[in-house]
Parts: structure tokens; C-alpha cells; sequence
């Protein structure tokens, strides 16, 4: 029997055995359970006095973990699992919120209700699936025998206690719903917004069309505005924590052993009958296919090889961002596009066009005269590929700029060609390759992922770390090892997440329940390891006035500006009159904007303006063919005259209101109920202490 062969055959005792003391690696490294063990207190929290230890919360985890896992058919990433506990704790305060509500409003569900459920006329649908024929009918017969088998009791059990909280949600929600009504005003007003149709002309003097030299603002104006608005900048208490981040990434070992690897298996493949397929199937991380690729399907590297291999050629292993790969060139086929390589040097317009050709020019001629494209590149070229020697690689059609394309695909091989002018400024090209091929090829594919070594590595580094920093000066330490120290900004205690480091309630609590320049523990972060210290403590209180004069200016200065705006369309309106001509606008003001829109709803976007309610209001409501009074919007104002507007179809809206009634119930039942849920959970005592297991 061949190696894999063999590893086939004990794989089934393989993943079972190391499997197995992966998951219990991973749950003691990830949780602290060794730092709980022998503590008095097993707990990850308490809603309302009532204990959640943590055997149910990972109970509870584990089995939303399966639901997800079932559903979507992937395994929930490492990356995203904390915030997916969040998600499965967030349900359980929520359940064990609505549990107590239930009994305080004397809720239950009869036996009789649930057998309703599921022997009445419409089971549920995922009882009934089961049964259905291969002309979608529903065998009852067989469903009503599988209910009453005995050797389906603890599955019924399973079912009818799912069925009893399903009522029991629905009893609840309708007991607290039962005061939402919707009133026929409701009603009608949402068949108006959705079938009434209005036109009109109108004016508009927006405050961006008015001059900062237009209005004056003082000092004055923003003190007034900030003492006025000063909860607006109000502070919470904050901190800010300084780190140092050992990055879970591959090292150079873990990249080498991959390369090398697949170094061995590219020599055995040139010696070996067997085919490429089998390779594939063995070795690679990605299942066999026979593709065809282009310039826009290939990492740049593996198709510079392409173009230059030969059917049958094997190339590689190639790094690219998804890892190491390994080609075989099956087949070149024809193609009607073209694709090109090339090197420009860019000289922008930067306002002078004249200047910019110019130099253009002069760098042209100076290629023409012998002189090295790459190293005229690195020094006059004003992008990032200067570096390169202006190198863009190989691109095809609709990849850049159609001037610069068209000169590409025209142009001939190793020949300079005169500066090309596009929106950036004018390009020097010079065309390395072309070709019209597509490859046919067969790939091996392997992932580079941090190894477990490299994992324990780091690990250690950063408790070697910790140890150091708590000794000592974190900042020295970091310094006299090398290592980058970070700052997040600040942040608040209700943060969902630290900036520039991500979710991580644990962290976060840390930084809270410590003083100025406490180092943490390691904390496994989202991107590595990471050792804390609590940098700065921003107590609460309001923003200073010079640090938000700046944008307090901006708001008061659109104000001034709106307010001007108001006074402007004032004297518009003596000018058209109820019933004159709006274009008289512009003698008045000629940045006024005088236009129509047609067929617009009364919820509508206006074209060119959006959303103004003021402005819509007005056209379902007022007078016909006479020019408002000035009408102020949110950061303009206007004069509008209604053209026409559309009569209710009162045949229509009778026809049609039931069900209008029951959505918009719906919609206010729901938010209702969500509403009462975040007010009871700002209620209650809620204590979460599962940053004590999960870092």
C-alpha cells in the first residue's frame, strides 16, 4: 500500500485522535479555563440574579455553532467567533428576559395547542417536508405514522418543546402589541405616498450657492452656538492603550517548507508517468480543473511564465497573494483579445499643460538619443510604478485609460513612442510584449498558513514580553527588542470595538479596569498576540471650545449662509409675485436654480435636490398654479408652484387598503416589540463577565 494509501486508511483514528486534543488545545488556550480552574466562581454572567455558567453558555455556543454550521454548510472562522458569541449571548438575555415577562403576565401553552399544531390541519412545515410525494402532495397517512411510532418519542419530545416557545414568543409579543392599532389616516397616507403622482416648477437658493464673504461670523456666533449645543460635545470617559502586536502570520519557514515542498514535487512530476491530475488530487488544496486564464485571472508573475512557457511546460512554484502555485501548460488558444505589457513615464498636468508636454517631450527625445527607459523612469516619473522603472506589467482592455490603451495595443514591441496625453497627464510608453493567447492549464495550488510552531513562537515571544514590560518599562522593553509599539484612538466602555485592533470585549474591560500604565496579559486578538498598557484616561466631561471651533465654524457658517439664502428667496418672491414667472429668479440672484420635475411622489428624492419633505409637503398639499410663499428646506429654500397632481383612485386605495393596514401593523408590531426589548434590557441587571474566559 502507497503512503496515502496508508494515511487514508488511518485517517478516520488520526482526526479522532489529534483532532481531539486540537479542540481541547484550542478551548483552554482560548478560554483561560486553566486560569478559572480551582476559582470559587464558574460563571460567565448574570441576568437579573440568575447565574449563567459557563458549561451552558458553551453548551449554548456550540449548539448555534452546529445550527450555523448546518445552514450554511462552512465552519464558523476562528476570526469571527467572538463576535458570534456575542450574537449567542445577546439571545440568551433576551430569552431569559421574555421567560420572566411570560410568567408575570401569566402566559402559557396548553398540550392541546401544541397537538393543534401538530396534528391540525397545516403542521409545520419542517415536520411536513418529509412527507411530501413526487407530485408535492402531502402523504398525512405517513406523517401521522411516524408521529405515534414509538421509536420517534424523543424526536416528538424534542418537537413539541420547540413548538411551545415558538407559541410561547408569539403570546408574548402579541400581549405586548396588543395596544399598536393603525389609523385610516395611516393607512391613507401610505396609499398617497406610493400612487400620488406631482409636478411643479420651483426655485431654489441653496446655501452652497451663497459666498463665505456673504455672511459675516464671529467669535461670538460659535461661543454662543457651542454653549447652546454643548451636550453635542459631551465626552464619556475614554482610554487609549499602547501595544505591541506579535502578527499571526507566516514566517519565512512556514513559506520555505511550502516552496520547498513543492519544489520536490515539481522535479518527481518531470520523471513520473503519472499524470498531472493525480498530482493535483494528492497535493493540492484546490480540487482539479482544467482552466482557461487570461491576463485578468492570473496572478502577474504566473502569467509572465505563460506567455514564455510551452504546452506541456510545468512552472512554478510561483508565489501569489493565495500561496505558492504550480502550472502545467496544457494548450495556448488564439484569442480575439490582445494583451499588452509596457512601461510608460507619467508627467502630470498639474494645471500647466503646456509645461507638462513639454518636459514630455524632452524626456522622449532624450530616449531617443539612448538613454535607459528604466533608470529615466525612476527619476522623472511622477507615479508609483517610478519605482519600478515605470514597469506596469500586463494588462488588457478596459484595465487603464483608453488613450493610454489604444497607444498600447497599436504601438510596436522594445519602439518608444511619443508622449500620449489622458486625463493624468502624458504618458512616455514603452511596449515590452504582446500576445493574443489564452492558456489552458492545470494548477496545484497550495495555501502558505501559519504553522503551529510559528503559532507557539509568538506566543511565547509575547508572554516573554508581558513579563518583561510588567518588570520594567513597556516602551524601553519594546525598544531594546525591536518591537513596534502601536496606539489605538480613544475609545469608550460600550465600544463594540478598539480601533485599529478590532472586537474584543476583554480588552476593552481591561483598559477600563486598570490605571495609566498597567500592562495586561496576552490577549488573543483577531490578527495575533497582542500585550496592552493602558496609555491615556479620558475622563468625562465636555470637548474644550478651541478644539471644536473648527467645526462648530463649518456649521455655524452653513447656518449663516442658509439663513441668507431665506432672505434672498424673500426678495424673489416680491419679484415673481403669486402667479409670475420663476425664471425673474435670476435677475434677483443668478445662482438661483429654476427648474421642474414631473410624476414625483410625495416620498420621492427629487431629482438634483433629494430628499426635502418641506418641498413634497408643499406639492401635495397646496394650491394650484400660484407660487408658494418661501419654503424652508434643510439647507435651502424655495418657491414652488404645482403644476398638477393626481386624484386618490378611491376604487384602488378601497381595494388595496386591508392589506396596506396589515403591513404597516406588521412593521409597527415589530418595532414596537424590538423597542420594548432594548428597554428591558437597559432595565435589567445585567453582569457579563465572560471576558474573564474568552481572551
Amino acid at each position: 500500500m502507497g503512503m496515502m494509501g496508508k494515511m487514508r486508511s488511518l485517517a478516520p483514528w488520526f482526526i479522532i485522535t489529534v483532532g481531539g486534543l486540537f479542540v481541547l488545545f484550542m478551548v483552554l488556550s482560548d478560554s483561560k479555563v486553566t486560569e478559572i480552574i480551582g476559582q470559587r466562581a464558574n460563571n460567565v454572567g448574570s441576568i437579573n440574579e440568575r447565574e449563567i455558567s459557563y458549561s451552558e453558555f458553551s453548551k449554548m455556543v456550540e449548539q448555534y455553532k452546529s445550527y450555523q454550521t448546518q445552514q450554511t454548510g462552512q465552519d464558523i472562522p476562528q476570526a469571527q467567533m467572538e463576535g458570534f458569541r456575542d450574537q449567542v449571548w445577546d439571545v440568551i438575555v433576551s430569552q431569559q428576559l421574555m421567560n420572566e415577562k411570560v410568567a408575570e403576565f401569566g402566559l402559557a401553552v396548553s398540550d392541546d395547542e401544541i397537538k393543534e399544531q401538530i396534528l391540525g390541519p397545516n403542521p409545520p412545515a419542517h415536520l411536513k417536508q418529509s412527507f411530501i410525494d413526487s407530485t408535492g402532495q402531502f402523504n398525512r397517512e405517513l406523517y401521522e405514522q411516524a408521529i405515534f411510532d414509538p421509536r420517534n418519542k424523543q424526536i416528538l419530545i424534542t418537537e413539541e418543546n420547540r413548538i411551545r416557545e415558538q407559541l410561547l414568543s408569539k403570546k408574548l409579543r402579541d400581549y405586548v402589541n396588543a395596544s399598536i392599532t393603525v389609523s385610516n389616516d395611516e393607512v391613507r397616507r401610505d396609499y398617497i405616498d406610493k400612487n400620488v403622482k406631482m409636478s411643479a416648477e420651483y426655485v431654489s437658493v441653496s446655501a452652497n450657492s451663497i459666498g463665505d464673504s456673504a455672511v459675516t461670523v464671529a467669535d461670538d456666533d460659535l461661543k454662543s452656538y457651542y454653549n447652546e449645543n454643548k451636550d453635542s460635545y459631551k465626552i464619556s470617559p475614554q482610554r487609549k492603550i499602547k501595544y505591541v502586536l506579535f502578527k499571526k502570520e507566516p514566517s519565512k519557514i512556514d513559506t520555505l517548507s511550502i516552496k520547498n515542498n513543492l519544489d520536490a514535487i515539481v522535479k518527481k512530476l518531470k520523471t513520473d508517468s503519472s499524470s498531472f491530475k493525480t498530482y493535483v488530487e494528492i497535493y493540492s488544496d484546490l480540487p482539479y480543473v482544467l482552466d482557461t486564464t487570461d491576463v485578468t485571472r492570473s496572478a502577474a508573475p504566473v502569467f509572465e511564465q505563460l506567455v514564455k512557457a510551452k504546452e506541456g511546460d510545468i512552472i512554478g512554484p510561483t508565489l501569489t497573494f493565495n500561496g505558492f502555485t504550480v502550472h502545467r501548460l496544457v494548450k495556448k488558444l488564439k484569442s480575439k483579445d490582445t494583451y499588452v505589457k509596457a512601461s510608460h513615464i507619467l508627467i502630470k498636468s498639474a494645471g500647466d499643460d503646456a509645461k507638462a508636454k513639454k518636459e514630455a517631450d524632452a524626456i522622449y527625445q532624450e530616449l531617443k538619443n539612448g538613454a535607459d527607459f528604466a533608470e529615466l523612469a525612476k527619476s522623472k516619473s511622477q507615479d508609483g510604478s517610478a519605482s519600478r522603472g515605470g514597469d506596469l506589467g500586463w494588462f488588457g482592455e478596459g484595465q487603464m485609460v483608453d488613450e493610454f490603451w489604444q497607444a498600447c495595443k497599436k504601438g510596436s514591441v522594445d519602439r518608444v513612442q511619443k508622449p500620449v496625453k489622458s486625463q493624468f497627464g502624458y504618458h512616455v510608453i514603452l511596449v515590452t510584449d504582446k500576445t493574443n493567447n489564452k492558456f489552458v492549464v492545470e494548477t496545484i495550488a497550495n495555501k502558505v498558513d501559519v504553522s503551529a510552531t510559528t503559532v507557539d513562537k509568538l506566543n511565547n515571544a509575547a508572554n516573554d514580553f508581558e513579563y518583561l514590560a510588567k518588570e520594567g518599562d513597556f516602551e524601553n522593553e519594546a525598544k531594546l527588542l525591536g518591537y513596534t509599539v502601536g496606539e489605538s484612538m480613544a475609545f469608550g466602555e460600550e465600544a463594540k470595538s478598539v480601533p485599529g485592533i478590532g472586537s474584543n470585549k476583554a480588552l476593552i474591560k481591561f483598559a477600563f479596569e486598570n490605571d495609566l500604565g498597567d500592562v495586561g496579559t496576552v490577549f488573543n486578538v483577531t490578527s495575533g498576540y497582542l500585550v496592552p498598557m493602558v496609555s491615556d484616561i479620558v475622563k468625562e466631561g465636555f470637548k474644550d471650545f478651541e478644539e471644536v471651533k473648527g467645526p462648530i465654524r463649518s456649521v455655524v457658517l452653513r447656518e449663516k449662509k442658509t439663513e441668507k439664502a431665506g432672505e434672498i428667496m424673500a426678495e424673489i418672491k416680491a419679484k415673481v409675485g403669486d402667479s409670475g414667472d420663476l425664471n425673474a429668479a435670476k435677475s434677483v440672484f443668478t445662482n438661483a436654480k429654476v427648474s421642474t420635475v414631473s410624476s414625483i411622489a410625495p416620498n420621492a428624492s427629487i431629482p438634483g435636490i433629494g430628499r426635502e419633505f418641506a418641498f413634497t409637503n408643499y406639492a401635495l398639499n397646496g394650491e394650484l398654479n400660484k407660487v408658494s410663499a418661501p419654503i424652508k428646506g434643510k439647507n435651502s429654500y424655495f418657491l414652488v408652484k404645482v403644476n398638477s397632481r393626481s386624484e386618490v383612485n378611491e376604487s384602488d386605495f378601497d381595494s388595496k387598503k386591508d392589506q396596506i393596514r396589515t403591513t404597516l401593523l406588521n412593521t409597527k408590531q415589530n418595532r414596537y416589540f424590538q423597542d420594548w426589548l432594548i428597554k428591558l434590557k437597559d432595565d435589567a441587571e445585567i453582569s457579563d463577565n465572560r471576558y474573564m474566559f474568552y481572551r
